[in-house]
């Protein structure tokens, strides 16, 4: 259950509003194939992080332009790879809901700005005017940089403003940063104890109150 007024609201991408989990699984189980690692373990630290962080966790012995090449050619594979994309149930229609009625929202994703672009387009989700891809963050989920950076894009603190997310590193940064956290999916982790949960947008209200917004469902 949902019932919160706040000023501005800010979104994880992949498992908060896209489905990309088969095209996000693929890669990098070929990662993990081309460079024998258990793709079970990659995928278990990947989710929710920069495609630069997870290359250094399990290939920490290469320079850091040999981990750039790699993080490059996955990144430049999965651009037009949108096949299966879908969005969470009910993510489109209630960005539109928000937008409509006034509300500023910034996506604030760990994929670079190109890939958020297509993965929201193909998932026919809107794409937030502001957005936060990862190049415009020195330093990535669990950091709350991220969504720090997101609600000074809407000119808001983030104290006043409500954040989804799925990842335990994403859910993290949402908290560190002061935002109320919402929980997309089914994560049980340590960070999410106390946290409201959805497992889809279809029923969340949003309504004006003076100057804020109340968000309810």
């Amino acid at each position: 259950m949902i019932d919160v007024v706040v000023s501005g609201v800010l979104f994880d991408m992949d498992g908060t509003l896209v489905d990309s989990t088969t095209v996000v699984e693929a890669a990098w189980s070929r990662f993990g194939a081309e460079h024998g690692i258990d793709p079970a373990e990659i995928l278990g630290f990947s989710h929710g992080r920069q495609t630069i962080d997870t290359v250094q966790r399990f290939l920490p012995h290469l320079t850091p332009d040999e981990q750039r090449v790699i993080v490059d050619t996955m990144i430049a594979a999965e651009i037009d790879y949108t096949e299966g994309i879908v969005e969470v149930p009910g993510a489109g229609a209630f960005v539109q809901r928000l937008v409509d009625a006034g509300v500023p929202v910034a996506l604030v994703t760990s994929a670079p700005r190109e890939l958020a672009v297509k993965r929201m387009v193909a998932a026919g989700v809107p794409v937030p005017e502001a957005l936060v891809p990862s190049e415009d963050a020195e330093r990535s989920k669990p950091h709350p940089e991220g969504y720090l950076r997101g609600a000074a894009l809407l000119g808001v603190p983030a104290e006043r403003c409500l954040a989804f997310e799925d990842a335990p590193a994403g859910v993290e940064a949402a908290v560190a940063s002061g935002a109320t956290t919402v929980v997309v999916g089914t994560l049980e982790a340590p960070v999410t104890a106390g946290l409201p949960r959805i497992t889809g947008y279809d029923g969340l209200e949003v309504t004006r109150e003076g100057s804020a917004f109340r968000i309810r469902g």
